[in-house]
């Protein structure tokens, strides 16, 4: 009963669309009508500006984290359970008719929560695949394609650290699950045409 409610309070949680209700309160805009659609920190970042893509992402984090704490708290155990349904009720919510974000930041505040909850390794298990994402992302500039990269290097990583099966297994199906949220990303990467970001790995020239 206590495993249910921890995963009930996590996808509710999951669910809060933190990009939708920033954009309506402070800049009266819906961000699902704007740039990509997506209620994620990358669309909420084009369409309200960097500082909200900062914000939004340190709050999808948060979600999964605190889903987190609040399994550990009521049902230790239940801790992955909770972090993936967070994640899915980031893509699937409740509060924005079930059409979400990608679960990138999200997957961050998973990370988190398993460094502090079960493993006790934040190294390997939360700073190191931000600091593949952010080199991946300067070498090719693409948020979707580091995105997906990153998380798949923290699942091998959880394979080779020889964490609890539970933890790696679910890593690999997280990966999956957002590898599969960004088809879209894949198909335009795949093209030419994904979009890239013109804050980072641009040289200038002084004229």
């Amino acid at each position: 009963m206590k495993i249910a409610l921890a995963i009930l309070i996590s996808y509710l949680f999951g669910s809060v669309p933190w990009a939708l209700v920033i954009g309506k309160l402070f800049y009266h805009k819906d961000i699902r009508q704007e740039g990509s659609g997506n209620l994620g920190a990358s669309n909420a970042g084009r369409v309200l500006g960097k500082h909200v893509a900062v914000i939004v992402t340190v709050l999808d984090a948060l979600k999964a984290f605190l889903s987190m704490m609040i399994a550990h708290s009521i049902a230790p155990g239940a801790e992955i359970y909770a972090g993936l349904s967070c994640c899915i009720g980031h893509c699937f919510p409740l509060f924005a008719g079930f059409k979400g974000g990608k679960a990138v930041a999200t997957s961050y505040g998973f990370f988190l929560g398993i460094a502090v909850f079960l493993t006790g390794n934040y190294f390997w298990q939360f700073f190191f695949p931000i600091i593949c994402f952010f080199c991946i992302l300067y070498l090719c500039r693409m948020v979707s394609l580091s995105s997906i990269l990153s998380l798949l290097i923290a699942a091998i990583t959880s394979f080779i650290l020889k964490n609890d099966i539970s933890i790696s297994i679910s890593l690999l199906i997280l990966w999956i699950f957002v590898t599969y949220r960004h088809h879209s990303n894949i198909e335009r990467i795949m093209k030419g045409t994904e979009s890239k970001i013109k804050w980072m790995g641009e040289k200038h020239v002084k004229s």
